[in-house]
């Protein structure tokens, strides 16, 4: 959980500083930057949630293969 905040914090970091760079009004850039990033954050966490259970569902088949091979 440490690691998607920090993970957060960079990302809401980074989408001010571009979106302020690109418009030149901080006020976007913040607006952005408290909605996108948050909403990506969450996204991720549910992203990891699968892709673990997409890999444990891969290990069985990558073990068949392995035997057969060997």
């Amino acid at each position: 959980m440490v690691k998607t905040f920090s993970f957060g914090i960079m990302h809401i970091s980074v989408a001010f500083l571009v979106v302020w760079a690109m418009t030149g009004d901080w006020r976007i850039g913040g607006a952005t930057a408290l909605v996108e990033p948050c909403v990506n954050t969450v996204a991720y966490h549910f992203h990891e949630k699968v892709w673990k259970r997409w890999q444990r569902r891969r290990a069985p088949r990558e073990e068949g293969k392995a035997a057969l091979a060997a």
